[in-house]
């Protein structure tokens, strides 16, 4: 079942009772076309962009004149919903699938019914776009090929879903482990995506040159180069907060996805190099991550883990470029932060801050601490370390260890994190007021800042990142155009440079998002 689908930048989505026709570059709405009793389940345009085919929950499917928006033939026989429906590339043929337990082909001519295909439940019919001959349907968790004629022909495979290739050669099919690219004649793998999610792919389709493929799993995206024998992933996706229903290439580099969020997002697509990245020879992570640093002028993740271990990841591949073993053990928390190329490590433990450089392998300070902390934060600058208690902030100057700014929290009760913005500090409590201080201040008593929350401005000076509430918000028109997925949990950690986002959550995950293509 496909809810939208794509021609010539127009886009046709199923609706309630209607379908909907969108301008596929600026989104707005170009025609409505009624005429079903029911909510119209799936659509499907012709090869040359003249007819558009649905099928509904009323039972019928509909020819109509893209032009005119009229309906060309109506065609009754389906005693269940009219689930899937697509037609074939010599505009000859309408397949459609149905909750009777039938897939129907009729004559686009006649109106008639040409043949029935009998099976247990139908979800899925799909025409390749070159062959008339060529036809595939799924019932459950099996995909069949048929003729025009209503014979099967070829093997039958399992599988959840399936699409083909917009030159029609090769299909790719969907399952619990793997994405499985098939040639059309042959039917022999050309190549396999094993699956590294626990949630099943779905939602397939190629890019129109073949290069690239999309999938779905619950409300994420994932585009792979597929150019080689070995594909690699090249785009995460997040943006939908509810389950993926669709996708589609409008182009080389563009993918539309709907979702039952009731919205229809366009990514932009990276161009894939022309080889696959070098393999990250270490493993993702060795133990508990407890700390993250996006540097994204340099390009890279800083992250650090309770083994001592820290590690700059390159912000594009994913891949770990460099890993060090540091003499910290047994800390409560830690931060790293590239400066002037010299990499720092600072963590807590025993009553005091230890500053280490990466790379030389060497101490640079011990700040002692009278205190316990359990949170610990270097500035962008590498002149102070901040360190947080249940019950006060305090910065230390890293060069002399000396407390440069002290602020007492009892006024507003233990804080669960803060972050840092330069010399400005904000300390955050779930479902409470944030506050935040400016330690640039002369003397060793920071200013409150006047109820300004924990917002970081985007380059383009319209988009704010507030990290109390985990969204991007449009300032002047106070609509939030991101909302970090609930599905994820409350993160850890959020750091937000105006072009990526990168958050951390339970022990050993990291997520990273690219805004590029959004603002």
């Amino acid at each position: 079942m496909s809810n939208f689908s794509f021609w010539n930048n127009t886009i046709a989505i199923a609706s309630a009772g209607k379908i909907i026709i969108l301008n596929g570059t600026t989104g707005g709405q170009e025609a409505v076309f009624s005429g079903h009793t029911g909510s119209v389940l799936s659509v499907a345009y012709s090869s040359d962009g003249v007819y558009l085919v649905s099928g509904s929950y009323d039972g019928t499917v509909k020819l109509w004149d893209v032009q005119t928006g009229g309906v060309v033939k109506v065609f009754y026989g389906h005693t269940g919903f009219a689930v899937s429906v697509s037609i074939s590339a010599d505009c000859t043929r309408i397949a459609s699938g149905s909750s009777d337990k039938t897939a129907c082909l009729w004559d686009t001519q006649t109106g008639k019914c040409h043949c029935i295909i009998n099976q247990e439940s139908v979800k899925h019919v799909s025409f390749s776009p070159t062959d008339p001959k060529h036809l595939l349907s799924i019932h459950y968790d099996k995909i069949w090929q048929w003729d025009i004629n209503g014979y099967q022909v070829g093997h039958a495979y399992y599988g959840s879903h399936v699409a083909f290739s917009s030159d029609g050669t090769q299909f790719a099919i969907c399952s619990s482990g793997a994405v499985v690219i098939r040639n059309s004649s042959s039917g022999l793998i050309v190549t396999k995506i094993n699956w590294m999610d626990a949630s099943s792919p779905s939602y397939p389709c190629f890019s129109p040159d073949g290069r690239l493929i999309a999938v779905a799993t619950d409300d994420i995206a994932y585009v792979w180069d597929i150019t080689s024998s070995d594909p690699y992933l090249i785009e995460t996706l997040i943006g939908h907060t509810e389950d993926i229903t669709s996708l589609t290439f409008s182009s080389p580099s563009s993918l539309i996805s709907a979702s039952r969020d009731c919205s229809i997002k366009f990514w932009q697509i990276s161009s894939s190099s022309e080889h696959p990245p070098v393999a990250d020879p270490e493993p993702a992570f060795q133990s508990r991550i407890k700390s993250i640093t996006l540097q994204a002028k340099d390009g890279i993740i800083i992250t650090s883990e309770s083994s001592g271990i820290v590690r700059t990841w390159d912000i594009l591949t994913g891949y770990c470029k460099a890993s060090f073993q540091t003499p910290a053990k047994n800390f409560h928390d830690a931060d790293a932060q590239l400066i002037n190329g010299k990499l720092i490590f600072g963590w807590c433990a025993n009553l005091k801050i230890y500053i280490w450089d990466v790379a030389k392998g060497e101490l640079l300070s011990v700040i002692e601490r009278p205190d316990f902390s359990h949170k610990l934060k270097i500035s962008e600058d590498g002149s102070r370390v901040f360190c947080m208690t249940t019950t006060l902030i305090q910065a230390y100057s890293i060069q002399t260890g000396v407390c440069v700014g002290t602020v007492m929290l009892e006024s507003i009760g233990p804080a669960e994190s803060f972050s840092i913005d330069g010399s400005r500090v904000w300390a955050y409590r779930p479902n409470f007021e944030d506050k935040g201080w400016d330690f640039g201040t002369p003397g060793s008593l920071p200013i409150l800042l006047p109820n300004i929350p924990a917002y970081r401005l985007h380059p383009n000076g319209i988009m704010l990142w507030d990290t109390g509430l985990h969204r991007i918000k449009d300032i002047r028109t106070g609509k939030v155009v991101f909302q970090l997925p609930k599905r994820y949990g409350r993160p850890h950690d959020v750091q937000w440079g105006g072009q990526y986002l990168v958050a951390r959550f339970s022990v050993t995950k990291v997520l990273v998002l690219d805004f590029s293509h959004v603002f």
